[in-house]
């Protein structure tokens, strides 16, 4: 079975980008060596559920992709969203069996998906 193994994150302004998930949602992003415009992204602790990915300029004004973030604190992560230059783009849901969710936007104008699961039994 194949499964997501990275992302990638277009932005108009990388750097800018960059700041923002830093602030946002506290990944650790460096820029790759060897002078390419590429930022490695890494979401959380080796072990941790979840994966890894990269910022990088934006070469189609058209997003395929939506990611979903799985967070502890669906309002402090909105808060930290706002903070960051972020905003929030749809109501919070229940979904049953699964947690709540929302829709927020980055800096770049980049829809991604949050998620705070319901605690696994």
């Amino acid at each position: 079975m194949a499964r997501v193994v990275h992302f990638e994150i277009t932005a108009d302004d990388p750097e800018r980008a960059v700041r923002f998930y830093e602030k946002a949602l506290g990944w650790k992003i460096h820029r790759m060596e060897g002078g390419i415009a590429y930022w490695l992204v890494t979401t959380g602790e080796e072990g941790q559920m979840g994966i890894d990915g990269a910022i990088m300029d934006r070469s189609d004004p058209v997003q395929a992709v939506i990611n979903t973030i799985g967070v502890g604190d669906l309002e402090a992560t909105m808060e930290a969203v706002r903070n960051a230059g972020g905003k929030a783009d749809g109501d919070i849901d229940d979904i049953p069996t699964v947690g709540r969710f929302t829709y927020a936007t980055d800096t770049e104008g980049n829809r991604f998906g949050i998620l705070e699961p319901l605690p696994r039994s």
